[in-house]
């Protein structure tokens, strides 16, 4: 388990984390999000102790990163696929960190042919793809068997055959009672993906909870069919609703619930076809959490 308790960072001036709160447990995949600058970074370094903490702590099953005897075997980690010696192989480069961390090399080949890295595995790591350079990441996170696992956006530079057997392999790891941690700014990939959600922004916890719970917290929209769409669409305009065309002759209405646009549409006189409520979607959540946590932002163009 990761245990991170009133973590600040300062550089400088500048407060990277301020007094961060969370947990990430065994046997679920928890997804870490936040906007550009919100300290998603800063908090992994500090966890794998490339970074000291101003004040706070981070802990690893009860101790710090610096006082584990051996990293790899308890905790595997890609943060950047392409910080590693470009002319080694990659094959050396993983025989490099095994030899560190006393693992036999009998183990580097069971890592490259899982990561699907076999074939490759005399070539130089500086020639591969971003997403050859990922899975060779995601080899030498797994290289020590470890039984916590943090990846920060390892889905970059993957095909979509790739990014579900990442994907298979997260759940894989939770289902084995590991503790699985991922950064991504894909929401799309990660309501698929994520069994607890962690949002910050600038650098303070938003919210914690499972993807389910966070799109129920947020009103969604509310899709309906009717006889009259364009007198229901009056109706529902009158009482306050936003409300768009959807497909195959469906109105979207938001900022009414299912059961106002119901009683609206019986008042009009309009028979409804389908009345059916649309939970908000990761994304959806994510944008409305963070809204004053941008740090670069768009806006629109004043005319």
């Amino acid at each position: 388990m990761i245990t991170v308790e009133n973590l600040t960072k300062r550089y400088g001036s500048t407060v990277a984390v301020n007094d961060l709160s969370f947990e990430v447990k065994p046997g679920v995949v928890t997804g870490f999000l936040g906007p550009n600058g919100s300290g998603k970074s800063t908090t992994m370094r500090a966890i794998l102790g490339l970074d000291n903490p101003t004040s706070g702590r981070v802990s690893i099953n009860g101790t710090t990163y610096r006082h584990i005897n051996a990293p790899l075997h308890e905790i595997g980690a890609l943060l950047d696929a392409k910080a590693l010696n470009p002319t080694r192989s990659a094959r050396n480069h993983l025989r490099a960190l095994a030899a560190a961390n006393n693992i036999p090399y009998s183990r580097v080949d069971e890592v490259l042919e899982f990561v699907g890295l076999a074939a490759v595995a005399k070539k130089r790591a500086g020639s591969f793809s971003l997403g050859m350079s990922q899975r060779l990441g995601i080899a030498a996170a797994l290289l020590g068997d470890p039984q916590i696992l943090l990846f920060d956006e390892p889905v970059n530079g993957l095909d979509p055959e790739g990014i579900r057997w990442i994907r298979e392999f997260f759940r894989t790891l939770a289902n084995e009672g590991r503790t699985v941690f991922v950064s991504s700014h894909l929401m799309s990939e990660m309501a698929l993906t994520a069994d607890q959600i962690i949002v910050i922004g600038r650098g303070h916890l938003i919210t914690t909870g499972s993807v389910s719970d966070l799109t129920a917290s947020v009103a969604g929209s509310v899709l309906v069919r009717s006889a009259d769409n364009a007198r229901l669409g009056e109706a529902l305009r009158g009482a306050g609703a936003r409300v768009e065309d959807g497909t195959s002759d469906a109105l979207v209405v938001n900022d009414l619930d299912a059961t106002r646009v119901g009683e609206i549409a019986l008042s009009a006189g309009v028979a409804l076809s389908e009345l059916s409520p649309q939970r908000a979607s990761l994304e959806e959540v994510f944008m409305e959490l963070t809204a004053d946590s941008v740090e670069y932002g768009h806006q629109e163009e004043r005319s």
